[in-house]
């Protein structure tokens, strides 16, 4: 054996872990299993304990996941535990309206049959998707789960990286992680800076429970105020994502659930009888913050902490586990090939990988929602004209779809059928 291949073996076995994820979070604990899977060794420190993380009762918090991110799911084994709770996304509907009008005006209509891949995707509930991931962290050798740990400090040099807990523990590493969110600590330290404005809006976050069935159907409604989502859960159950001025929606989440469903009602119609409240409720403000770098010395953002876009299109998540398939299929074939895995070499094939995507998705969705938040008479004929050509365009129609389903573009092998 020649001299570097010995010493970086040497080094290897000096350093606590190989890859030190900060966050522990879906991204995080994904990115976890993954690097695993390549028989790397992994440190995931998670500020929240883990009987916290588990807790399984529905509080109201679901996902869309697309099609590729699915499959994703299913190369980590993970999907098998899922799919009993997991409800496939047959049909989007797209509609432009007003409050009272309900789904009267529709733009778009996307029937997942036409391509021929299965559904576009999954709703799934928070509570499913943790579980499954806190099972499988528990159960694979190689991850050091660090839970109700938080970073303090860290460092980076020719030889590695360290990482400082408030414990006091020092950590060992060839490779920093950030998945801890879009106010990230890891890219701050790190001195990586943010490009990013707030929209004037709040999400409002919750499931609701109705007489009639979905039929599998998502439903995105434009509205003066912004996006509505009803999207469907298992069951006769939907998810609502809806945004309002942020000072509206301080009051609406203020009311009581009687109230609250009032006013949520008259917004979407009587298409799926009556409804009541399943779950919590939330509210978040609505922002676009993206890292200038996502990559720096012996270091990767996955996730939030590289990019929090608008909900309108609902893709945090997806993009999330892209960014994770990216940097896993990147460090997969560096370590095949005998490269140091944090080498600058190794992280720029990751930023570069990513960095059109992200900034088509944050353009996207910043456009999208400026677009469709107005009740602008010559604005809503716009838009009512292009979704109208994109409804009767089959190939435009087909793409719109390939590109929600995350099966356009260059995929990482883990999102490959």
């Amino acid at each position: 054996m020649d001299n570097p291949a010995r010493a970086a073996i040497l080094q290897r076995m000096i350093r606590d872990t190989d890859i030190a994820i900060v966050g522990g979070g879906l991204n995080g604990c994904a990115l976890a299993l993954a690097c695993a899977r390549l028989g790397l060794r992994v440190a995931l420190i998670d500020a929240l304990p883990v009987a916290t993380r588990a807790l399984p009762a529905f509080d109201g918090r679901s996902y869309a996941l697309a099609l590729g991110s699915q499959r994703m799911l299913a190369a980590l084994d993970l999907w098998q535990a899922l799919d009993p709770n997991a409800e496939p996304i047959r049909r989007v509907q797209v509609s432009d309206g007003r409050i009272g009008m309900g789904t009267t005006f529709l733009g778009l209509d996307f029937d997942a049959a036409e391509i021929a891949d299965g559904p576009t995707g999954y709703m799934i509930e928070d509570r499913h998707l943790r579980l499954a991931l806190l099972d499988a962290l528990a159960a694979t050798p190689g991850i050091d789960h660090r839970a109700g740990e938080t970073v303090v400090a860290q460092s980076t040099g020719p030889d590695g990286a360290s990482l400082t807990l408030a414990s006091g523990t020092t950590l060992t590493a060839q490779l920093i992680v950030g998945a801890d969110g879009k106010g990230s600590g890891t890219a701050r330290r790190a001195g990586i800076t943010r490009t990013g404005w707030q929209y004037r809006q709040s999400a409002l976050v919750c499931a609701i429970a109705h007489e009639a069935r979905h039929e599998g159907t998502a439903h995105q409604l434009f509205l003066p105020s912004g996006p509505l989502a009803i999207l469907p859960l298992t069951g006769n159950q939907s998810a609502i994502v809806w945004t309002e001025e942020t000072a509206l929606a301080a009051q609406i989440n203020a009311l009581s659930d009687a109230d609250y469903l009032a006013v949520l009602r008259p917004r979407f119609g009587d298409f799926l009888g009556q409804i009541t409240l399943a779950g919590a409720r939330y509210s978040y403000p609505l922002g676009l913050s993206l890292a200038n770098h996502i990559v720096a010395d012996r270091l990767a953002l996955v996730g939030d902490a590289a990019h929090a876009v608008h909900p309108i299109a609902g893709q945090g998540l997806n993009a999330g586990l892209r960014d994770v398939a990216a940097l896993v299929h990147v460090l997969d074939h560096a370590q095949r090939r005998g490269e140091d895995i944090a080498s600058p070499l190794v992280l720029d094939r990751y930023a570069q990988w990513r960095r059109f995507d992200t900034a088509t998705l944050a353009a996207a969705t910043d456009i999208f929602n400026r677009l469709f938040s107005s009740d602008n008479p010559l604005l809503r004929a716009t838009r009512d004209l292009g979704m109208a050509l994109v409804n009767a365009a089959p190939a435009l129609r087909r793409g719109a779809m390939r590109e929600a389903a995350g099966l356009s573009g260059d995929l990482p092998d883990l999102m490959r059928d």
